[in-house]
């Protein structure tokens, strides 16, 4: 079985790959450019990818194509009306990067909400030491406990960043298809208009793109902290880059966007230097250990598959 890996370089070259060279003949290329991945996947049964867009266009040479696997929880880069018309299965990796993702993201928080960079670079300027001030108390920072967290999708990920929410004190409301068995469950205008920490962690899709709005976003209290670690396009980020700039929430961190990496015309190039905003580049997921742990899973979901017993398959 000949398989590709198309992208390694996104995975970091420090994950072992091992559990993939058991499975099959493995091709690995650091990154694939569109126009090289026809010769590239030609003969190939399998074709893992991270980052690339794989559709009709792109998987044209892929005749011997069998299955598709994303080294990702999310799949939005294949087209799956294509998989369906041509026999080809797709699996993903839910649940990988659940502790890795709700670290960052709760990272996120604990530094805004303590305004720790900018304490950090009192010291570290050596206004601290030119003071003679033994301590600084501004700006002004609060407890989490008693606070409202809103947490916006309660999957793997958002359940877990709820039980640290709730560790911490925190009032916890989750958006939510049903009514959560374990947390207060809250129609999307409540919760914006009530947290005071609002953490995204939604697929992308149909019904979730633009979700956090214009409009949900002036319902925001001004001193709320938002954070998306799910996909850019869930949230507008003019409006987001907006109500930093008029002061309308408190402070925003992001890890994921709709253009990645963002060009120089994206809005949020406008609030790279606020010390209320903390940008990353699409890193919550990569914790080495959730690195590892997503590739022995894409190895064993292609021996199940190979086995006739497929595992997270979506197609």
């Amino acid at each position: 079985m000949k398989i590709a890996l198309l992208d390694y370089a996104t995975l970091g070259e420090d994950v072992d790959l091992s559990p993939l060279q058991a499975v099959g003949e493995l091709f690995v290329y650091p990154y694939t450019t569109y126009d090289e991945m026809p010769r590239r996947i030609a003969g190939c049964q399998v074709v893992i990818a991270n980052k690339l867009k794989l559709n009709r266009q792109t998987l044209a040479a892929a005749k011997e194509l069998k299955l598709i696997c994303v080294t990702a929880t999310g799949y939005d880069n294949v087209e799956l009306a294509y998989c369906r018309e041509k026999g080809i299965a797709l699996c993903n990796v839910p649940g990988y990067s659940t502790d890795a993702v709700a670290q960052l993201t709760v990272a996120m928080v604990l530094s805004l909400s303590t305004h720790l960079s900018e304490y950090r670079q009192f010291v570290h300027s050596g206004a601290y030491t030119a003071s003679g001030i033994p301590n600084r108390l501004t700006p002004v920072w609060q407890e989490l406990r008693g606070k409202t967290w809103g947490i916006l999708g309660c999957g793997n990920i958002g359940r877990q960043v709820a039980r640290i929410a709730d560790a911490f004190g925190c009032r916890v409301l989750v958006f939510r298809r049903k009514e959560d068995p374990e947390y207060e469950t809250a129609d999307l205008d409540t919760i914006c208009r009530e947290a005071d920490i609002l953490t995204v962690h939604l697929p992308l899709t149909d019904s979730t793109r633009n979700l956090l709005s214009k409009e949900k976003i002036a319902l925001l209290k001004k001193n709320a902290i938002v954070v998306n670690v799910a996909r850019g396009a869930v949230a507008d980020e003019e409006a987001l880059t907006r109500a930093i700039e008029t002061g309308s929430i408190a402070a925003l961190g992001a890890d994921a966007y709709t253009a990645e990496p963002f060009g120089a015309e994206h809005p949020f190039q406008r609030i790279l230097s606020f010390p209320n905003v903390c940008l990353t580049p699409h890193t919550a997921w990569g914790a080495l250990e959730a690195r590892n742990r997503c590739i022995a899973v894409v190895a064993d979901n292609i021996r199940r598959f190979e086995l006739g017993s497929p595992q997270n398959r979506i197609v």
